[in-house]
């Protein structure tokens, strides 16, 4: 893995920062980064984890690890980055806690896939 510069904050990453993971295999890069406004609260990132279009998979917050200058490190292997869901309209979620006080993960798949598809 390359110098990733200086530690930043999720408000200001860059759609195109390279993503790794835990153990340093390059897994795509940041496509969007999920905030819930109302709550100012960082929700995760989508990120392209293909050579081409398409490949959007959701990174929750407690997934990701240090966020740097110019790259983002996630707290899973790559093996693991391989199971990170796809954003949806409609996502089929195994594991929902609805005592979670901020957004449940449907929600954040939710807002995630109108970011994706142009939909906010």
């Amino acid at each position: 893995m390359d110098d990733l510069g200086a530690p930043i904050s999720y408000e200001v990453l860059e759609a195109g920062t390279p993503v790794y993971s835990s153990d340093g295999e390059r897994v795509g890069e940041v496509t969007h980064v999920l905030v819930d406004t109302g709550e100012d609260v960082f929700d995760g990132v989508v990120i392209d984890d293909h050579e081409g279009p398409g490949g959007h998979r959701f990174v929750d917050a407690d997934q990701v690890g240090e966020i740097y200058e110019r790259g983002l490190g996630l707290k899973l292997d790559a093996k693991a980055c391989q199971e990170l869901p796809r954003p949806s309209a409609n996502p089929a979620v195994i594991s929902d806690d609805p005592a979670d006080s901020r957004s449940g993960l449907s929600q954040k798949l939710r807002r995630a896939w109108d970011l994706v598809s142009g939909n906010y």
